[in-house]
């Protein structure tokens, strides 16, 4: 016992080990919310492809990405890149062309190694700002479904999701904006 009945009466001291417990599961809970976070600014000629491991179906990918700039000072277009996007199997999930930026998500249907090939058709090199972001939550404790707690949990990742995705987006304004000072000095 953590508390001495003596101390607060034996109905207190049982609620307060009773909320301690609660406390515990909730902070097993938010260790069980697991962010794989990569960003990655790189130049690229004429094709660049990453490969990012998504170990559960129904994870949540966050992706985005801006142009920067272009390798001359004195060229400056807005030709884009395109972006393509695969999944482990192969399958297409995401298909952009002639982008300057962009930013989506999508729900994981098959595990895996997850494939993000960038294409330039410029002759310039181009510089991107490139982020993925995966969220998944899952239940360590089977025990914890208790009715007071899993709401307790679901709440807590949806805030905790909440602000990863404020962070993600402004990673991805400040690129927006380092980009638009730059089509604006040229």
């Amino acid at each position: 016992m953590i508390c001495s009945p003596d101390d607060l009466g034996l109905f207190w001291c049982l609620k307060m080990e009773c909320l301690l417990l609660k406390f515990a599961v909730i902070a097993v809970g938010l260790m069980s919310y697991m962010q794989s976070a990569v960003g990655i600014r790189f130049v690229i000629d004429r094709e660049e492809c990453f490969s990012h491991e998504v170990p559960y179906v129904g994870d949540t990918v966050h992706v985005s990405f801006v142009v920067i700039k272009s390798e001359t000072p004195w060229h400056y277009g807005n030709e884009g890149v395109d972006l393509v996007v695969k999944d482990s199997a192969g399958n297409q999930i995401h298909d952009f062309r002639d982008k300057t930026s962009e930013k989506f998500e999508f729900t994981v249907q098959r595990k895996g190694l997850h494939r993000f090939c960038f294409t330039n058709k410029s002759p310039y090199h181009e510089t991107i700002d490139f982020d993925v972001l995966i969220g998944h939550f899952s239940y360590i404790d089977q025990h914890a479904t208790d009715e007071h707690i899993s709401p307790l949990l679901e709440q807590i990742n949806t805030l905790e999701e909440a602000l990863y995705n404020i962070q993600f987006e402004q990673h991805w304004l400040e690129a927006q904006t380092e980009r638009q000072a730059l089509v604006n000095e040229g």
